[in-house]
C-alpha cells in the first residue's frame, strides 16, 4: 500500500468510527439444565389439573342442576353483569341451545300430580312470560318442569313496549315488567311447535312429547286490536290448538290497554262462549288425538265480587281450568328497592298474599271438576304446599326462576318431598282434600235441574229418532202406494204412521 492510500485509509478511520459488538452467549449452569424436566413436568401437572378442574366445574353445571354453583355463583353473576332484560335473553338462548344444566333426578312418587284425571310426574310449572316465543321448550322440561306454558303469543308480530320494560328489585325478590306482549306472532311460533314434532309416530303423544308433561299456549291480543274483540283469541285457538295440550286465554296483563276489561262478566261471557266454540269446532288433533284443555288466567286484584262472576261464567262457558294469578299492579308498603315506583306488573313474593287470597275465593265458588292451578309468589316447597291446601292442583313459577336459576324447579320438588313427609301424605292426598273441603256442595235443586235437563236431552234425543222413522215410514208408504193397489197400500202403514207422530209429539 501507497503512503497515500495508507493515510487516507488512516483519516476515514478518525471520521467515520467503527463500532464494535461484544456479543455474548448466555450459558446455563450445569445444575439449571439438570432440572428442566422437571420444571417441564410440573407445568403438565398444573395444566392437567386446571383441565381437570375445569372439567369438573363444566360437569357440575352442565348435569346437576341442584347444584349451589347456578344459585349463588352464575345466576348472582348474570345480573351483576346484564340488565333484566339482557339476562333474560341469554337464559332462553342457552336453554334453546343446549348448554344450559339438566335435571337428572328422578321424580318422587310422592309429588306426582293430576289434573283432568290425567297423571302429571310433578306439580311444578314454569308460567308464561318466560320463553314468549317457544324458543327453549324442551331445555325446560329438561329443567324437570311438568308444565310448561309459553307466550303470550299475539297473532301479529309486535314488539311491545319500548325500553327499559323490566326492573329488578332485589331487596325484595320481586320484579315488575311492563314488557306489553312482545311477540314473533303466531306464524312464527306456529313453525316452531311443527320443528319439534317427530317425522313419523304412529300412536297418540302429548303436545309435549314427554310422558306426563303438559305443553301449553298462552294466547294474547295485539296492541292495536279493538280493546272488546275476541277475535285474537279465536285465532290463536284454530292456530294452536292441534299442538298443544292446553290453551291458556290471557285476560289478566296490565300491560296491554283494555285487556283486563274482558275480565268483567258480560266481555268475558262472549269471550269464553267464542273461544270454546271454537276449540270445540276443531278435529281432534293427529298428534294427541284430542281436543286442548282451555284454561283462563286471572288477575290477582279482582274482588271477591268479581271472583264470584267470574266463577259463574266459567261453569256456563265450560272452561277446562283457571290460573290464579298474573301479576300485580299493587304495590305492599313493606317493598324497599325503589324500582317499586315503576310502572308495570308486580311478581314474586310480593304478590303471593293476593294470589293465595283470589285462589281460595275462586276454590269456594268452582266445582271440584274445575281445577285451579297456583301462580304468585312461589319459591319454596313450603309454598307450594300452602297452595296445594287452598286447592290448587298444581302450581307455576317465574320470578323465584329469574333469581334462583336452572336449579330452582329440583329444589322446590326436593323441599316439597320433605314437607309431604312431614304431612305423612302425597300430593294428591293434600289436593283432594282441599278442593273437596273447600268446593261447593251441589244443591239437590241444582241437582235436580241437571237430572231433568238431562232427562229433557234424551226425550229430545228419541223424539228425533222417531221423527226419522216417521219419514222412512212415509217414504216406504209412498213407495208402497205406487207398486200397490189404492185400499192396500193404505191400511197398515197408516196405522205406522198415526202411531209415530202419536210418540213423537207426546215426547215433544
Amino acid at each position: 500500500m501507497s503512503l497515500l492510500q495508507k493515510g487516507s485509509a488512516r483519516l476515514l478511520a478518525k471520521r467515520l468510527p467503527v463500532p464494535r459488538y461484544r456479543i455474548s452467549v448466555p450459558t446455563r449452569p450445569a445444575s439449571s439444565q439438570a432440572s428442566s424436566p422437571a420444571a417441564s413436568n410440573a407445568r403438565t401437572l398444573l395444566y392437567a389439573a386446571v383441565f381437570t378442574a375445569s372439567a369438573g366445574l363444566f360437569s357440575i353445571y352442565y348435569f346437576d342442576s341442584r347444584s349451589a354453583l347456578h344459585r349463588y355463583v352464575l345466576t348472582p353473576a348474570m345480573r351483576g353483569l346484564f340488565d333484566a332484560e339482557t339476562g333474560h335473553k341469554l337464559a332462553v338462548k342457552a336453554l334453546k341451545y343446549g348448554i344450559a344444566a339438566k335435571d337428572q333426578v328422578e321424580d318422587d312418587a310422592s309429588i306426582q300430580g293430576e289434573i283432568w284425571g290425567q297423571a302429571v310426574n310433578n306439580p311444578i310449572g314454569v308460567a308464561a312470560g318466560f320463553d314468549k316465543d317457544g324458543e327453549a321448550i324442551d331445555g325446560l322440561f329438561d329443567l324437570g318442569f311438568s308444565w310448561v306454558e309459553i307466550g303470550s303469543v299475539t297473532p301479529k308480530p309486535q314488539p311491545g313496549n319500548p325500553k327499559p320494560r323490566v326492573f329488578r328489585l332485589e331487596e325484595d325478590q320481586a320484579i315488575i315488567n311492563r314488557y306489553g306482549f312482545p311477540s314473533q306472532g303466531h306464524a312464527f311460533v306456529l313453525s316452531r311447535l311443527k320443528e319439534r314434532l317427530p317425522q313419523f309416530f304412529t300412536e297418540s303423544k302429548p303436545a309435549s312429547l314427554r310422558p306426563g308433561d303438559l305443553l301449553a299456549v298462552n294466547l294474547g291480543k295485539n296492541k292495536d286490536s279493538p280493546a272488546d274483540s275476541i277475535d285474537d283469541f279465536v285465532a290463536g285457538v284454530k292456530s294452536f290448538g292441534p299442538l298443544s295440550d292446553v290453551l291458556v286465554i290471557n285476560v289478566s296483563s296490565p300491560n296491554t290497554p283494555g285487556l283486563r276489561g274482558l275480565q268483567n262478566k258480560d266481555h268475558l261471557e262472549r269471550l269464553l262462549a267464542g273461544v270454546t266454540k271454537a276449540r270445540d269446532e276443531l278435529e281432534p288433533s293427529s298428534l294427541t288425538s284430542r281436543r286442548p284443555k282451555l284454561v283462563l288466567k286471572l288477575a290477582p286484584d279482582l274482588d271477591e265480587d268479581q271472583l264470584i262472576d267470574i266463577a259463574d261464567v266459567v261453569q256456563q262457558a265450560r272452561i277446562d281450568g283457571v290460573i290464579v294469578s298474573n301479576t300485580t299492579i299493587q304495590r305492599p308498603k313493606h317493598l324497599v328497592n325503589a324500582n317499586k315506583r315503576e310502572i308495570g306488573g308486580l311478581s314474586g313474593p310480593p304478590v303471593k298474599a293476593y294470589s293465595l287470597k283470589a285462589l281460595k275465593t275462586l276454590r269456594q265458588h268452582l266445582p271440584e271438576s274445575i281445577p285451579l292451578i297456583g301462580c304468585g309468589g312461589i319459591s319454596t316447597g313450603a309454598d307450594a304446599l300452602e297452595f296445594a291446601k287452598a286447592g290448587a292442583s298444581l302450581v307455576q313459577i317465574y320470578t323465584s326462576f329469574g333469581y334462583d336459576g336452572v336449579g330452582t324447579c329440583r329444589r322446590i320438588k326436593d323441599e316439597l318431598v320433605a314437607e309431604l313427609k312431614k304431612e305423612g301424605k302425597t300430593w294428591n292426598e293434600v289436593v283432594t282434600a282441599a278442593v273437596k273441603q273447600l268446593s261447593p256442595v251441589p244443591s239437590p235443586l241444582n241437582e235436580e235441574i241437571k237430572k231433568g235437563e238431562e232427562a229433557v236431552s234424551q226425550l229430545v234425543a228419541e223424539a228425533n229418532y222417531l221423527k226419522n222413522l216417521l219419514e222412512e215410514a212415509s217414504e216406504n208408504v209412498t213407495e208402497s202406494q205406487d207398486k200397490k193397489p189404492e185400499a192396500e197400500s193404505v191400511s197398515k202403514p197408516s196405522e205406522s204412521v198415526e202411531l209415530a207422530e202419536a210418540q213423537a209429539s207426546v215426547v215433544a
